[in-house]
């Protein structure tokens, strides 16, 4: 019977290293086949994780997240569209209304898409452009934008395909922050000074070709084709087909069907076994996402007595993947960076996390306040909290009753963590540290020098801190 190891139970061999200091150590690595991030980290497609303002936080760090799919398509897409739209050198398809609408109308569309501005076009003909400082003494919000906005007349615009330089000096030189592009009279993007400052702000960002932050999205084995289709069309960098045992003939054909009708990377989980990885990897599969049980929040071995510890699985499933050049990522079972580090050391590319993330600003749900303490909810995709919410969504109604469905998760309150830059920078330098510790200097020079030894729980509980904590 094979021996199976999880984090708590190994520890990395410390080596001789080659670097001057810590922070030489290069955390870049891949996801997917083709999509590049700058550090090893990506947060879970869970509801009470991953919306918007988590993904654009891990890919401003140059990590990723992945958008979830318990919700409708059209919900799904709209996140998508809210990353794609935060950080760009040019605005592709801005906001853009008829000069029919009131100021009113004007202002809800403002607040509902997030943007400052709406360009008003007359078919594709740019007329103007409204922006907050348009209304801010006004009284009368019934009236037309046409009355308020800047029309075409007195707007600085320039032409598609302008520098970043050259835009810049025209912003500058006009003092003027929205800079519309236009080719005989047709509206066709928008730069804006806020954008090129947060591009320049972030300089170690995850982005896709047209410098657009690189976000994921999730979706399940029903409806996947046509919710993939929509989640393109909107600009998603790459899709998660999630399955809880995604080792099966109905994951294998969905995986040759997304491959087969669309051209872009899918990774495929979770699973946990070296047969798993050969056959999705033969199916097509662009990356390997691994981890039956391990999260705090799954119950999966409890409730059906089936999972591998994780550092195993890892193991494994990286031994296989590799022959195939197919990145894997470890999903769940880490609490601290030195877990996240024994991930990486053991094969994988990047770590996927819920419970790191969870807790922080940017994950979705409001602060609890609890005996003086602040918290937030954090949930397991298959517990009763989840798919009551879930089907609440479907029916867009309140369900007052107890539901009958199978469970495998639970929810649970966590610590309140404040912005999730600190969470991530602490674990980018644990992962710096632990590069040095296994004598390499990136992460793929990690995966060939690393060398665990088994330890004792004795030698566990000598790691860990024995000290009186102090209180604030």
């Amino acid at each position: 019977m094979q021996l199976g190891l999880t984090f708590s139970d190994v520890l990395l061999v410390p080596k001789r290293t080659p670097l001057k200091s810590r922070s030489e150590a290069n955390v870049q690595t891949r996801f997917t086949k083709n999509i590049q991030l700058n550090i090893p980290l990506v947060s879970s497609n869970m509801a009470t994780v991953t919306e918007h303002k988590m993904a654009i936080a891990l890919a401003r760090e140059g990590g990723l997240g992945i958008i979830h799919q318990f919700c409708s398509v059209e919900e799904q897409v709209q996140e998508i569209k809210r990353v794609k739209r935060i950080t760009s050198y040019m605005v592709e398809n801005p906001i853009t209304v008829s000069p029919t609408v009131t100021i009113k109308e004007a202002v809800e569309i403002m607040e509902n898409e997030s943007v400052t501005s709406l360009l008003v076009v007359l078919g594709t003909q740019l007329i103007g452009i409204f922006t907050n400082k348009d209304y801010q003494f006004e009284d009368d919000w019934n009236k037309n934008i046409t009355d308020v906005m800047t029309p075409k007349n007195r707007l600085i615009t320039s032409y598609p395909g302008v520098s970043l330089e050259e835009a810049k000096r025209v912003l500058h030189k006009h003092r003027i922050e929205k800079l519309p592009l236009v080719e005989n009279g047709e509206l066709k993007g928008l730069i804006t000074t806020k954008d090129i400052r947060k591009l320049e702000n972030w300089p170690n960002a995850a982005r896709d070709a047209k410098g657009k932050l690189r976000v994921g999205a999730a979706l399940g084995v029903n409806n996947t084709i046509e919710r993939a289709r929509a989640l393109i069309d909107a600009g998603v960098d790459v899709l998660v087909l999630d399955a809880a045992h995604a080792h099966s003939d109905f994951v294998i054909q969905r995986v040759k069907e997304l491959k087969d009708n669309f051209a872009i990377d899918i990774m495929v989980g979770n699973i946990a076994t070296a047969d798993a990885a050969r056959e999705l990897c033969e199916a097509g599969a662009d990356g390997l996402k691994i981890g039956i049980g391990p999260s705090p929040v799954c119950t999966t071995r409890i409730i059906a007595g089936a999972g591998i510890p994780q550092l195993t699985a890892i193991i494994d499933v990286a031994r296989i993947a590799r022959e195939y050049n197919v990145p894997v990522t470890a999903d769940g079972g880490m609490k601290t960076s030195g877990d996240v580090a024994k991930a990486l050391a053991a094969g994988a590319h990047t770590i996927y996390s819920g419970t790191l993330f969870s807790g922080t600003k940017e994950a979705p749900g409001v602060v609890i306040f609890k005996d003086g303490k602040r918290f937030k909810k954090y949930s397991g995709s298959a517990s009763y909290e989840s798919s009551h919410a879930r089907k609440e969504s479907q029916n867009g109604t309140k369900i007052q009753r107890r539901m009958d469905v199978f469970v495998e998760g639970v929810s649970s309150l966590v610590d309140y963590k404040g912005a999730v830059e600190g969470v991530i920078r602490s674990l980018v330098r644990g992962v710096q540290s632990a590069i040095s510790y296994c004598g390499a200097r990136n992460i793929e020079q990690m995966h060939t020098n690393a060398k665990f030894i088994q330890i004792t729980s004795s030698g566990w509980e000598e790691s860990k801190s024995r000290g009186k904590e102090m209180s604030e």
